[in-house]
């Protein structure tokens, strides 16, 4: 019965307080922009930037091949024999001579020359 009578007193105070709570409309739609510029940054700076970089470092190292540098390429290695446009054809450690194509090619070393010269 006492709850009853304390009902009436209590619901106005409760819809006060769920207004009071209810954030405002464009505070909630600048607070999500901001998360999202937040998040695009995050993941420009930590995914897509590192990933540029690297791209573009093996495009330079696969442009600048040339005759007598020893490549790995799809875990084999040999020596460079010819160079074209999109292929290149590597001298195996038996002569075997195999064309492949320049985006296969994962790690270059330098031949020896090139090595004294630019030390020089």
């Amino acid at each position: 019965m006492k709850k009853l009578l304390l009902l009436p007193f209590l619901l106005p105070s409760i819809a006060l307080f769920a207004e009071d709570a209810a954030p405002s409309k464009s505070g909630s739609y600048m607070q999500t922009l901001i998360m999202l510029g937040v998040a695009l940054v995050f993941f420009y700076f930590i995914l897509l930037r590192p990933e540029q970089k690297r791209r573009k470092k093996s495009q330079q190292m696969r442009n600048t091949l040339k005759k007598g540098d020893k490549v790995t390429a799809m875990g084999m290695i040999g020596t460079v024999d010819k160079v074209t446009d999109n292929t290149v054809i590597i001298k195996a450690y038996d002569g075997a001579k195999i064309e492949m194509l320049k985006a296969s090619i994962t790690d270059v070393q330098p031949t020896a020359e090139t090595e004294v010269s630019s030390n020089s």
